[in-house]
């Protein structure tokens, strides 16, 4: 069965998928330059994200999404396993949001141009004005239930392991007193992981845990919450996957 699911990415899902994405770009591009990135910044995004998975045959599971609000902003903070957590978060949260990501992302041909005019949020680290204009960015994106998505760790597992938080979202979330919102991806490390080549069939798991709200401002409100919301993320993985492993590259 591996060998025919092998053959099946290669003949017909990967051609599909490829096609796919271009097209997603372009429809994204040429819908938020026409006017509303609210909209075109997510559902094309969002269909793109449903259709890879069953074109994959990649079973999905949700638990906990009757635990949001519809009209709140959140900032969610889920673990990094693999590639297939983009397509998770996009085609099953359920909340339209704008990503965090890293600048590098940018320079993916048609993907990164989409980001751009989708409105999702460009990190450059170690420039102090960069992040005080990101984080105006932020703060300007999250109204009307718009949330903001952020892979606390800042790099994919080697190990399925969780690597150490760091706290730029957390620190948002304080600056702007929005509730956090742990979140466990499960099962993207077995279909993709980091260091690996071919795609394996095997279902996901998305873990909505209760959201974190605020319970005051500055230094103490941002630890505690960044060590209720890994205690809440590391609770839904596996035993196999429990304990950190710090990244190689957490730190670049």
């Amino acid at each position: 069965m591996k060998f025919l699911y092998y053959i099946y990415q290669i003949c017909i899902a990967v051609p599909l998928f490829l096609v796919l994405t271009i097209l997603t770009a372009l429809v994204t591009i040429i819908g938020s330059l026409l006017g509303g990135a609210h909209i075109w910044g997510y559902y094309p995004g969002k269909i793109w994200s449903l259709l890879t998975c069953y074109l994959l045959l990649i079973p999905v599971h949700v638990v906990g999404r009757e635990k949001l609000h519809k009209h709140t902003s959140y900032v969610f903070v889920p673990n990094h396993q693999g590639a297939f957590d983009i397509f998770l978060i996009y085609g099953f949260l359920g909340r339209n949001f704008k990503w965090m990501m890293k600048k590098s992302l940018r320079k993916i041909p048609f993907v990164g141009k989409a980001c751009e005019s989708a409105g999702h949020i460009f990190v450059e680290r170690g420039n102090p004005k960069k992040m005080v204009a990101m984080m105006r960015k932020a703060e300007a994106s999250l109204k009307d239930g718009v949330s903001l998505v952020v892979f606390p760790e800042g790099a994919r597992t080697f190990t399925g392991h969780m690597g150490y938080f760091k706290r730029g979202a957390f620190q948002l979330a304080d600056d702007l007193q929005l509730a956090v919102v742990p979140v466990t991806i499960d099962g993207s490390f077995e279909i993709l992981p980091r260091t690996g080549k071919w795609i394996h069939r095997h279902s996901l798991t998305l873990t909505i845990h209760e959201p974190i709200p605020p319970k005051c401002k500055g230094p103490e409100n941002v630890k505690a919450t960044m060590t209720e919301a890994y205690a809440a993320v590391e609770s839904a993985l596996p035993e196999k996957y429990k304990g950190m492993v710090q990244n190689d590259d957490q730190d670049r």
